[in-house]
């Protein structure tokens, strides 16, 4: 089809020299793909490079703590992603001999890998002809052939793949899908595509119509909610201070914090420092002091938290306590992260 040959020939010309794609090796594959769900190349690859100097291979992934695995995704965001990979890597490593699975329907069986994940591996690997269908995908396909389906919808992943299939070259899925998300990311961009110098701006449906920026469909709105985090930064003479592993289910699992008074809205300093004397009364509490004045706001795909950090200083010795010098060797969110950096703590 004369789409599938132009969009090969455009990903021949143009397409970036990334190092996840000089291989079929599935480790460094599936790494970069897990990766890079939810986040732009530019921001992914320092963390891949990481990866593969640590980890290079999938049994020394496997053998690593949670926490080192942690650590190294810091600042990368989406966590479950991070743990999920450790936990397949494990099967991957003591189940099957460190080979992954070389079929799409296997792969999906894995903890982390959905149906994208699955249809690249199994495509760039394995060259099972299986089409892949991301954000890329819909905005390319439903503009060129100016499909309205609401891609939020349940019926769209149906209705895309099934195109995408028609389209895929069965002697080459790999270099097509390959071809058609690089064309997403760089030419058939989300805000103003440069339609004047693109390959199909002649066959192009929703150019000719005029709906460029009305292409792809997406109606169903996230809902976010706001959250207030008050950290307490406790301190004694010797310099020790608390951090907690977060355990409970939801956003940071397993990554460390300090004690936090999560409240239902921003609160003034005295209703904070009554709260922090009731919840801590088992301390002798000398000071408190606010880091920063203005909420520091942190979004995620769902919430949006609105951050302050107080130092409290007690007069006896925290027991259990850790020394501020050691903090940076645990995994925290960037968030907490960045505040450690940014006031020397």
């Amino acid at each position: 089809m004369e789409f599938s040959n132009s969009l090969l020939l455009w990903y021949l010309q143009n397409k970036r020299d990334l190092p996840w794609r000089n291989t079929t090796n599935a480790y460094p594959v599936w790494l970069s793909e897990i990766m890079l769900q939810q986040t732009r190349v530019a921001q992914g690859l320092p963390y891949f490079l990481s990866f593969m100097n640590s980890f290079p291979t999938v049994l020394d992934l496997a053998k690593a703590n949670e926490e080192h695995v942690l650590k190294l995704w810091q600042g990368l965001g989406y966590y479950s992603r991070a743990r999920n990979m450790h936990k397949t890597a494990q099967i991957i490593a003591f189940e099957f001999d460190g080979n992954f699975p070389n079929n799409y329907n296997d792969l999906l069986k894995l903890k982390g890998i959905g149906e994208y994940t699955a249809a690249a591996i199994a495509s760039f690997c394995f060259n099972e002809v299986v089409p892949v269908v991301d954000g890329n995908v819909y905005r390319v396909l439903s503009r060129y052939f100016n499909i309205e389906t609401d891609i939020a919808s349940s019926v769209a992943r149906k209705e895309f793949s099934a195109l995408a299939k028609e389209l895929i070259p069965n002697n080459n899925p790999a270099l097509f899908n390959q071809a058609i998300m690089e064309f997403g990311a760089l030419q058939c961009v989300p805000k103003n595509p440069k339609c004047e110098i693109c390959i199909f701006n002649e066959s192009c449906a929703a150019l000719q119509k005029k709906k460029v920026n009305q292409l792809p469909v997406k109606l169903k709105k996230t809902k976010v909610t706001n959250r207030y985090f008050n950290y307490l930064i406790i301190l004694d003479s010797k310099n020790n201070t608390l951090i907690n592993k977060r355990t409970q289910k939801g956003i940071w699992h397993n990554l460390y914090e300090f004690p936090v008074i999560e409240t239902n809205d921003e609160v003034d300093f005295e209703t904070i420092l009554y709260q922090i004397h009731e919840k801590h009364s088992d301390l002798n509490i000398e000071s408190v002091y606010t880091y920063n004045e203005t909420q520091i706001v942190h979004k995620l795909s769902h919430q949006k938290l609105h951050i302050k950090f107080y130092k409290v200083t007690v007069s006896d010795e925290i027991l259990n306590g850790i020394g501020l010098n050691s903090l940076k060797d645990f995994p925290f969110p960037i968030v907490i992260y960045n505040f450690i950096e940014k006031y020397s703590i």
